[in-house]
This record gives C-alpha cells, structure tokens and sequence, in this order.
C-alpha cells in the first residue's frame, strides 16, 4: 500500500482479476462435464456404407433428423419430446407443421435391423408432408467396398 506525505491511504484503482478467473475456471469445468450429458437422441445402429459426407449448406440451420428404432417407432428431433416414439398419424401432422414453419434438410436414421420397408413407409409419409428431399444417414464405411 503506498502512503502519501500525510500518512493517509492512497485509494487503489485497480480490479482484482483472481476471484473472475477462478469462477470462469469452475464453470468451465461444470461445463466440460455436462456437455456430453446433452447429447439428445435415440440409440440406433446406423449401417455402414461407403458414402461421402454431404458439404454443409447453412451452419445455422439444424436439420430434421427422423429416428427409426429396431422394432420400427418413429423419433423427430424437433418435436417437443425427441426421446420418445411418435404414432404415424401424430407423426404426419407434426411433419406438416414442422416443414410448413422451415425449409431445413430432412434425414432418415433407419436402424441397421429395422424392417426395410418400415423405412420406405416413413420417407412415404415425409414425402407426403411436403419434404422434396430425403436423405439417409449411414456410418462410414470401415473399408472402401468395390462396386462393379
């Protein structure tokens, strides 16, 4: 501390930084460890095929991503309960709305054992809903697969 002539306290201008650093630090920690928590979505085993990926087109827009699970129920992510299955006439209406309100990229994730034509009767009602073009999500193939 530094005194003037008179013995009086000099007042100090300065901010003290450590307490801000240490808050931001414990926050970033909480944050590190709860953002894997937030990872929203339905288990499903993708099949692998050798694909490339799609450029992104606009950063900002999230796409429709529909779930197929093994035993054939329906996931939207955008819908106001992404973790639990949707009957094919509520999931009909709530594809209107959605695609009515944004133009995002729609995708399908069929599970690797769902029944092939359970997939094709989703893309149906999609493309009945008013999505032009509807695409599938694979894994990446582990090996590249010859094709004649």
């Amino acid at each position: 501390m530094a005194y003037t002539a008179l013995g009086r306290r000099k007042r100090m201008s300065e901010i003290n930084v450590v307490p801000y650093i240490d808050v931001m630090l414990v926050l970033l920690v909480i944050f590190m460890v709860t953002a894997p928590l937030f990872h929203q979505g339905v288990e499903v085993e993708l099949p692998s095929a050798p694909a490339k990926p799609l450029d992104k087109t606009d950063e900002n827009q999230e796409p429709l991503i529909i779930s197929v699970d093994r035993v054939g129920q329906i996931f939207v992510n955008k819908s106001d309960t992404p973790s639990e299955p949707i009957a094919d006439e509520q999931f009909r209406n709530q594809i209107r709305e959605i695609l009515s309100n944004d133009a995002s990229p729609v995708y399908v994730r069929g599970d690797n054992g769902v029944d092939y034509g359970r997939v094709v009767t989703v893309m149906v009602m999609l493309q009945s809903a008013g999505a032009e073009n509807v695409g599938l999500i694979t894994e990446p193939a582990a090996e590249e697969i010859d094709t004649p």
